[in-house]
């Protein structure tokens, strides 16, 4: 394994392990206002949501690599303490980077990189007509977390509104991932699509605890065929199927099924369709009752 001094690396290739090591990262996509009323609008990857009661999201645009200047969003919320988020989606993503060049200060990047410009509720900047969720904020507090070259600056901001398109609601008028077709910023000039395959759920850990990994047979924590995202849907049941119900699906399914790496193979198939109980049934046919 490699193993690097962040001490010994040159901020460039420190910036590349990290960026792409620590992915993918949502994108806020920030729009400010200066002193003097001037918009401005730039991409972040640096930015999480922190809390959700109260509302906090933080994003940090970060000093020049190259030339230790401050980003024009980072002076503007000091002025200006208010902010609104926009998320990116793919049909959106190359105007957005377009907007992360380094025009001049006063540059309306609305302009510059074709975004429309649609006025907010309850802070000053606008919002991104063409994202389908702005979060309008206002900033708390901005941490500088040094002086150097690449150094990061917390923007720290309270949502206050959230605006967010019926088009990518479900029919709960819930946010549909699906819908929402969102980007993700990876290392380099990667970015990731979260729609079709890229997408999957995993159940939360159960309550009442799981069983958990160490409680799984011998053969099963150790088999050949199983992965550890199968083990882990296995240790995630609270309690196991009962005899009864194993033995009627072995006697309905598994009729001509006897070796343990055919077993296996059937039971890693419905673990991956996430049929975790019907796994279970499979794997404890084996079992003698």
């Amino acid at each position: 394994m490699l193993t690097l001094d962040p001490k010994q690396l040159s901020v460039s290739a420190l910036q590349g392990y990290l960026s792409h090591a620590v992915a993918p990262r949502p994108v806020a996509f920030v729009s400010t206002i200066d002193k003097n009323g001037n918009p401005n609008l730039s991409p972040f990857s640096f930015f999480n949501l922190f809390s959700t009661n109260p509302p906090v999201a933080i994003f940090s645009p970060a000093r020049s690599g190259r030339t230790n200047t401050t980003k024009n969003t980072h002076d503007n919320v000091l002025d200006v303490p208010e902010a609104v988020i926009n998320v990116v989606t793919y049909d959106m993503v190359h105007q957005t980077s377009l907007s992360s060049s380094e025009f001049p200060k006063g540059t309306n990047e609305f302009v510059k990189s074709g975004f429309t410009m649609l006025p907010s509720e309850m802070v000053k900047p606008p919002r991104v007509k063409e994202s389908p969720v702005h979060m309008e904020c206002k900033v708390k507090e901005v941490i500088e977390l040094g002086k150097n070259a690449a150094a990061g600056n917390l923007v720290i901001c309270e949502i206050v509104l959230i605006h967010v398109s019926e088009a990518v609601l479900n029919e709960n008028k819930f946010i549909d991932p699906h819908k929402l077709d969102l980007v993700g910023r990876l290392g380099g000039n990667w970015y990731v699509r979260a729609s079709g395959n890229a997408l999957f759920e995993v159940t939360k850990p159960s309550s009442p605890l799981g069983i958990g990994v160490d409680a799984l047979p011998e053969k099963i924590r150790n088999s050949s065929v199983l992965t550890g995202n199968n083990l882990g849907q296995l240790g995630n049941v609270a309690k196991l199927p009962e005899r009864e119900e194993v033995m009627a699906y072995k006697n309905q399914f598994l009729k001509n099924v006897s070796g343990e790496k055919e077993i296996h193979i059937i039971a890693k198939k419905l673990l991956d369709e996430g049929k975790v109980e019907e796994g279970w049934k499979t794997l404890l046919s084996l079992q003698n009752y």
